[in-house]
């Protein structure tokens, strides 16, 4: 996916900011729209069918959570969320509703981009298919990577394409412990150990639907899936 083809919806209702984000998006060679609330953001992501969303968590109409929501249940797309707030709560159920990062405000331009261009490398990087033979299953956990889905105790569980990725790097290596800038290089394709909160967020959200036991935290080092509650 080249910037000349890739699409992208800003979703901002202060409009110096969407502004600028949208010039510096079209600058580096992407095709930009523009919306300033929830509603037309949705109507917005139906017609211009965009590769990847840069949406704000706080708009008018309803707010960037149920935008997502409704753009997930209808296409599902990459969203990168931009928030002033650094409340953990926001970050997990913005995770939770199908984001795949997110950016605290304020922000350097030269961030955004790097974060918007890793998103777009991981959803067009080719998937490992590491369980050839089919499904992978571990206690209550089963894995199916081709299929990209994931059962508990017999029952599906819905995860996010991030969380997918999140979950099955962890199986790769089961019983090793990953650090936060291995599993960020490895899940998020970012080259940098910066921003390791929304692996934390990422696995607080797994665990979440999945079990606390599941994921094994080793303190000061990163995680480890070893086990099921």
């Amino acid at each position: 996916m080249t910037g000349n083809e890739t699409r992208i919806l800003v979703v901002e209702d202060e409009p110096t900011i969407a502004r600028a984000v949208a010039d510096r998006l079209a600058a580096e060679g992407f095709g930009v729209e523009v919306a300033g609330d929830g509603p037309s953001a949705v109507e917005r992501a139906r017609a211009y069918e965009p590769h990847l969303i840069v949406l704000d968590v706080m708009l008018p109409g309803f707010d960037g959570l149920e935008v997502c929501r409704r753009v997930q249940a209808e296409r599902p797309v990459p969203v990168l969320m931009l928030t002033a707030r650094d409340d953990e709560t926001d970050l997990i159920v913005g995770l939770g509703v199908g984001a795949d990062d997110y950016v605290t405000k304020p922000f350097s331009m030269r961030e955004l981009v790097a974060r918007i261009r890793a998103v777009l490398r991981r959803v067009d990087r080719p998937r490992v298919d590491a369980v050839a033979d089919g499904p992978v299953r571990m206690g209550a956990l089963e894995i199916d990577q081709r299929a990209r889905r994931v059962r508990r105790d017999g029952r599906e569980v819905h995860l996010t394409p991030t969380e997918f990725d999140l979950l099955a790097c962890l199986m790769r290596n089961r019983g090793a412990v990953l650090t936060r800038a291995v599993l960020l290089e490895q899940v998020w394709d970012w080259a940098d150990a910066s921003g390791t909160r929304v692996v934390d967020s990422h696995v607080k959200a797994l665990r979440r639907k999945l079990g606390q036991g599941l994921i094994r935290t080793v303190h000061g080092v990163g995680y480890s899936l070893e086990g099921t509650s």
